[in-house]
This record gives structure tokens, sequence and C-alpha cells, in this order.
């Protein structure tokens, strides 16, 4: 039987070839504990430090800014709690969007039982926050502003580098999650002078339960776990060499394929979009036309409820919802709150993701399949 087609990479990766070739000696021979100081010890820690350097060359910053962690989640709470602790005496107010991901936003939350006050920045109808808004949100006791490179719903892009100018012109630290644009777009730190950077492996076609956080030289944010004194003192415990050397390997082809990768997948993106729209009416685009990641499609079917939508597909197409349906109420997720979308859009709301390995055919095939389920669904 034929799997699904997989239209979803927004929500994880498979794994690059070169990635599990790369691996594949720390799952079979190279076991040994990076901090030994026997031979054992010797090829883990080799391949720890030249990890480091191949995530450094995909962000363009030093190999002693990177700090390898648990995944996305875990930067997140690292960089925002962090700072957030360490710069209390400065100040206790945080800006961010109200169009984060959880990882960011329930955070921010938490950070209010420790007085930390923090400012949800408002987005536009096609998801983007504006430099204005946030320079307008900056008070004395600012310390921090956090802003996704890139929403993992919609795709639009936010202007970091514009952000982090106003940023610097007052002394706040910069913060972007960057666990969905890695890959996909340019995410130069220095380009984009951010003081911190978070990154998910498995969003990059390296394994689940890894990930980095860029901390610029000069920034100092309390340290995430207490030990040994792994990853220069700010994240003890054992190395995951197996999967670190994974998430090297994976930011070195990413790296490597760049502009190949981002017009592959806006190809595929753009034919799957104009495909539906060729034939069917009242289908709406959600986020900037433009300033959007090259992979992402999230499109609104008027008057179709989304989890019916997929269960219509599913068999064929695998895809997200922007809304979820359970009886007379609809819940629609904060992204499309944010933006303001109208409820009979946001509740048929379906987000599209292509990959590296999506081809052409299957782009066609997905195409035939949603809409023919739209038009039965719109029949009944």
């Amino acid at each position: 039987m034929q799997k699904p087609i997989y239209l979803d990479y927004n929500a994880t990766t498979p794994h690059d070839p070169e990635v599990i070739e790369a691996m594949r000696p720390f799952l079979e021979s190279e076991f040994g504990n990076p901090s030994s100081a026997h031979g054992y010890g010797a090829g883990p820690k080799k391949a720890v430090e030249n990890a480091r350097h191949q995530v450094a060359e995909l962000l363009n910053c030093l190999p002693e800014e990177v700090v390898f962690t648990s995944g996305g989640t875990e930067s997140n709470n690292h960089a925002i709690k962090g700072i957030a602790r360490a710069l209390k005496q400065k100040g206790r107010h945080i800006i961010t969007s109200a169009f984060e991901h959880p990882a960011v936003l329930e955070v921010c939350r938490y950070l209010e039982k420790e007085a930390i006050d923090t400012t949800y920045v408002p987005v536009d109808g096609q998801g983007m926050v504006t430099a204005e808004a946030v320079a307008a949100s900056i008070r004395p006791d600012t310390i921090m502003i956090t802003i996704m490179h890139a929403n993992n719903e919609v795709g639009t892009v936010q202007p970091i580098t514009d952000i982090a100018a106003i940023a610097n012109r007052h002394g706040i630290v910069v913060h972007t999650d960057a666990a969905q644009s890695l890959g996909k777009i340019p995410a130069d730190v220095q380009e984009m002078n951010v003081d911190l950077l978070s990154v998910a492996g498995h969003k990059l076609y390296a394994p689940k339960g890894i990930g980095a956080l860029f901390v610029r030289k000069g920034m100092f944010p309390e340290k995430f776990c207490h030990g040994a004194g792994q990853e220069h003192g700010w994240r003890a415990g054992t190395e995951n060499v197996l999967e670190i050397v994974g998430l090297g390997k994976a930011c070195e082809v990413a790296a490597r394929d760049l502009d190949a990768n981002t017009a592959h997948m806006k190809a595929m993106r753009d034919r799957l979009h104009e495909g539906i729209v060729h034939q069917l009416n009242d289908v709406r685009l959600n986020g900037h036309p433009e300033h959007r990641l090259p992979n992402t499609a999230s499109l609104a079917f008027k008057n179709l409820e989304a989890n019916r939508l997929l269960e219509a597909i599913g068999d064929t197409v695998c895809a997200s919802a922007g809304a979820a349906c359970h009886a007379d109420t609809v819940s629609v997720s904060h992204v499309l709150e944010a933006m303001d979308v109208p409820l009979e859009w946001a509740k048929g709301t379906v987000r599209f993701s292509v990959g590296r390995m999506t081809g052409a055919g299957q782009i066609d095939r997905a195409v035939e399949v949603v809409v023919r389920a739209v038009k039965q669904l719109l029949c009944r």
C-alpha cells in the first residue's frame, strides 16, 4: 500500500540521507563520552566540535556562540528565561507578538509569576509585525524583544533586521525563533543583528530531540541546566553526540544547497496553490503573498471545516488544520485569530507545507485529491 503524500514539512521533516550516514558511526562504534580523557572519548568530542562549526557556518557566527539543546522549545526557554532572569535588575519588560509559537508565548506567560511583564504586539491581516509597532511598545524597563523569524502556520517572514536595529538603539536584547526558517531562507545572525537565535533540528531534516541556541558573545543569560559544565557551562549534561552530529550535517547540507532547495520548494508550493485555485472558487491565502516561507501555503476554503477536509483526503494527502471543529464550537488557532481571519475562512484553513523531497507528480496528485474532496464536501 502506497504511503500518503506528505505535505506537512512544517510539522517535522524526514531524515536527510546524508544525516543518517553521518550519524551511523555513532550508533555502531563511536559510543564514547566526549568528556572522557581516553581514546573512546576523542572521536565523539571531535564530532561534537565539528558539528558546532557546521551550525556556526549556517548561522554565520562563531562556533563558541553555539550551544546545543534538546530542540527549539528548550532553546526558546533558555533564551527568554535566561535573559529575563539575568537582566531583571535592569528591567522587567519583554516585547513579543501575539503570533508566536507556544514555545515563546507560554514562556512569557510563565515569567509573569516572576513579575516579568510582557507586551504582545499585534500583527496585520497578513501576519506581519511592523517595526513601528514594536518601537511603540518599548518602555524604559524593556530588556528583551523576542519575535519569530517566520511563522509556522502561515509562513510570514518578519522584518527582524529592522526590529533589531530599533532594539539596538535602545540597548535591548533581541531573540528570534528561527525554527521554521533555517534551510528555507537565509538566517544570518550578523545581517539580522540578533543576540540570540533558536534552532530546531527536526525542522531541518535532522532528528527530533536536538536543537541549538546562538548566544552572541557578550550575552550572559542565566544558566539553563547546572551540572558538570558541558556546553561552555551553559547547559550541563552528557552531550547527545549522535543527534548533535546529525544536526551538524543537516546544517552543512542546508547551507550548501540553500538556493536550490529554496527554488524547488517555492516551485512546488506555487504549483500546489495555483493548481487548487485554478479549479476552485472561494479559496483564500493566509499570510503575506510575498514575504513568506517558500514552502508554505496556508489555504482557507470558505465555509468548509478543515478537519472534515483532512479526513476526506487523509488516505492520500497529509497536511494540518488551522482550526478544530467540535459539535457546535470551532477552535481557531491563535495565529489566525491574531490575523483577524473571518470565521467562515478560518474554520476551513489547511496548512500545506512542502519540502526537499516533494515532487511535481506528488503535487499534481495532491491537487486532484484536494479539489475532488472540496467539491464533494460542498455538495453535501
